[in-house]
């Protein structure tokens, strides 16, 4: 008797955000123990570290928090990323910092996530980060938001304590374009609702976190419809066994890529048919995000790495003004008439700040017209000038040719990165 193939589980990358101490490395520490995600030894080595620093409790936070100077000062610095899975799905965690100077961490966390899980303090309340965070996710098109109420032990397990959080980040979030939003009470100390229903909140009727992330819906959050391929690398293997061969390696970006589709390699112009797609060691019928392929056109067109290939009635714009949401990484301020590089999909180039219109206030979402600068970390809209043209998207409508980074000539350091305006 033939057995059905077993249907691959889908991944879900969420991103941990909110103020230092607030707990994000301690619930990842929760929902690795609690999913029986970590090895004994894991587990042992944590509670005698533990131990040894006189606590009376397993610090699970020590499972995520890898640098020495992390385990030092108990915060986390650096991105750090963690794999586990459920018999429903796989999940790549991006644990972010939450000190203010390393929000251009968050950022680069965040970037690829499908939901953003922001942290609050039950005795805190929100605090600046926690908006800073919420608008960042908010303007990184991130289309799950979840609040975690954290540390609920500490103030009783008070419904009233979680209500007022609730409410406020619900009338904060109305400013946001926040499509999903789910607001859950925790501990993870404890382990309450974080994989286990709480005994100590009868009066929350809600999922736990786990359930959350194993049903949340992400598979039509990716753009189907409109067919990008940033050209990475083209394929002429010149061997005998392939001496004709010629493909174009790359990303989907967007929609379905299928054998036989007419498509047109931007910026030439140049129209061909897909010959066929090539994924490693086989050929497919068809591709769509976030697969890396091989693409054969059945015409001899001139493609390089920096082009993209898309549909011939439904290309991305090609434009030298870039009009951005840009999130500032560095300490020395940008201002008007900065040169810099630019990394678009995989084409790169050379802009120059024409304007900046104005500086966001992350707090009150004030559009500041008077300050013409960036300091670091803060975020504003910003008019750039590029020496080449870019095949763009609107980030709300594609995340990936939707944004970029801004790199420093000098040193090579990414410095910025931006999310283009429709």
């Amino acid at each position: 008797m033939a057995t059905a193939e077993k249907k691959p589980m889908d991944l879900l990358r969420f991103a941990t955000a909110g103020s230092v101490d607030d707990g994000k490395s301690t619930l990842i520490g929760r929902l690795l123990l609690d999913s029986k995600s970590i090895f004994e030894d894991q587990l042992e080595a944590v509670e005698a570290t533990s131990e040894a620093k006189g606590y009376d409790y397993t610090d699970l936070a020590l499972l995520t928090d890898g640098l020495r100077s992390e385990r030092e000062q108990g915060i986390t610095i650096d991105v750090a990323y963690r794999y586990f899975a459920t018999p429903n799905r796989k999940f790549i965690i991006a644990d972010t910092p939450g000190h203010v100077q390393y929000t251009r961490n968050m950022v680069t966390g965040a970037s690829t996530a499908d939901l953003g899980l922001v942290l609050v303090d039950a005795r805190q309340g929100l605090t600046e980060q926690s908006r800073r965070h919420a608008l960042i996710l908010s303007l990184l098109r991130v289309p799950h938001l979840v609040l975690a109420v954290n540390k609920m032990d500490l103030v009783d397990y008070s419904e009233e304590v979680f209500q007022k959080i609730h409410a406020e980040f619900t009338q904060f979030a109305t400013k946001l374009n926040i499509p999903d939003l789910q607001v859950i009470p925790i501990s993870a100390l404890s382990g309450d609702n974080v994989v286990n229903r709480s005994e100590n909140m009868g009066w929350y009727q809600g999922p736990t976190l786990m359930h959350h992330l194993e049903h949340v819906h992400v598979a039509s959050d990716r753009d189907l419809i409109d067919a990008r391929f940033p050209v990475q690398y083209v394929i002429r293997p010149k061997s005998d066994e392939f001496h004709d061969y010629r493909g174009y390696g790359g990303q989907v970006a967007g929609g379905v890529l299928k054998q036989g589709d007419e498509v047109v390699v931007l910026p030439s112009g140049m129209t061909s048919k897909i010959a066929g797609i090539d994924l490693f060691d086989k050929e497919i019928d068809m591709a769509f995000p976030p697969m890396s392929v091989t693409i054969r056109l059945e015409d001899d067109v001139d493609v390089s790495r920096g082009d993209m290939i898309a549909r011939v009635n439904n290309a991305p714009t090609a434009t030298q003004d870039i009009d951005a949401m840009v999130c500032w990484m560095t300490t020395a301020p940008l201002l008007p008439k900065a040169k810099l590089a630019i990394k678009h999909t995989t084409r790169t180039g050379r802009v120059m700040v024409k304007d900046i219109q104005y500086r966001l206030d992350v707090n009150t979402l004030h559009r500041d017209q008077e300050t013409k600068q960036l300091g670091v970390n803060e975020i504003g809209r910003v008019q750039l000038r590029c020496t080449v043209p870019l095949l763009v998207d609107p980030y709300s409508k594609n995340r990936t040719t939707g944004s970029f980074i801004l790199i420093d000539e000098t040193t090579g350091v990414t410095v910025g990165a931006g999310m283009i305006n429709g």
